[in-house]
């Protein structure tokens, strides 16, 4: 299904959203937030889709946001930003706490918002040619959609404050030596990849994949008492359910198991 800024599609249990402006760099509009957003509720409510892939047309993942409305918007560019943002950030918590894993095609440049983006997924997949920056102070703007929160989950505080403070362009391979991303595959390569791990997953227990990426996200924040007793209700509960019982005897029986995402 096509949308003015973006395309989604739905095959093998996998829905590829593709950011679809590659004209102007992919930037993130307030039109193509609420696009996301849109998106983000189909995939969290289809139960056919079960992996999701996350990737931009043309040259550029995204640029980040759209400047130029910004500028447009005057003297009510504060309440702008603010709708803006709340929109943006109702994608990135939905992706993170949907059962479907989100997988990150980097394709080009991810900047500013577009970088905040990659780092929101649960794994990511980049082009040799992709760079990565964080590119927000130095446009006498902070960081949003997330990234205060991931960066220096992934990377440790140190190289947090370099990358928003000293704007580095990263790239692929460096990205992929500080934690950022998990894989570097050539350019043609990097959808095709994405999709081969996002079918996998999709073959997968989804119950169990949603489970495992909140108890992660908890994990940042929650007490260790607290964090256990999260980790205690979710495995009794996948215990009971059909995924849970058919790993359980495929285990036993020495088979491959047959999951059904229940």
């Amino acid at each position: 299904m096509s949308y003015p800024s973006l395309i989604f599609e739905v095959q093998d249990g996998v829905g590829l959203i593709r950011l679809n402006r590659p004209d102007d760099g992919n930037v993130l509009t307030l039109e193509m937030a609420r696009e996301l957003l849109e998106v983000a509720l189909r995939c969290d409510e289809d139960p056919e889709v079960r992996a999701v892939v996350l990737t931009g047309s043309g040259k550029m993942f995204c640029a980040g946001g759209d400047l130029k409305s910004f500028a447009a918007q005057g003297e009510k560019v504060s309440a702008y930003l603010k709708q803006v943002t709340q929109v943006f950030h109702g994608v990135i918590s939905r992706f993170n706490w949907m059962d479907a894993p989100v997988v990150g095609a980097i394709n080009g440049t991810a900047a500013g918002g577009g970088f905040s983006l990659a780092l929101a997924t649960d794994l990511a997949i980049a082009g040799e040619s992709a760079k990565f920056t964080m590119a927000y102070t130095k446009v006498g703007l902070t960081l949003d959609g997330s990234s205060s929160y991931f960066l220096a989950r992934l990377v440790g505080l140190r190289r947090a404050k370099e990358m928003a403070l000293l704007n580095p362009v990263l790239s692929a391979r460096q990205a992929l030596e500080w934690g950022l991303i998990n894989q570097v595959v050539p350019d043609e390569q990097v959808v095709p990849a994405a999709l081969e791990i996002a079918r996998q997953l999709a073959a997968g227990p989804t119950l169990a994949l949603g489970a495992a990426k909140r108890l992660i996200l908890s994990g940042a924040t929650e007490s260790l008492e607290s964090q256990m007793e999260r980790e205690s209700r979710a495995i009794a509960a996948l215990a009971g359910s059909a995924d849970g019982q058919e790993g359980i005897a495929a285990f036993l029986g020495k088979r491959r198991p047959r999951f059904t995402g229940k």
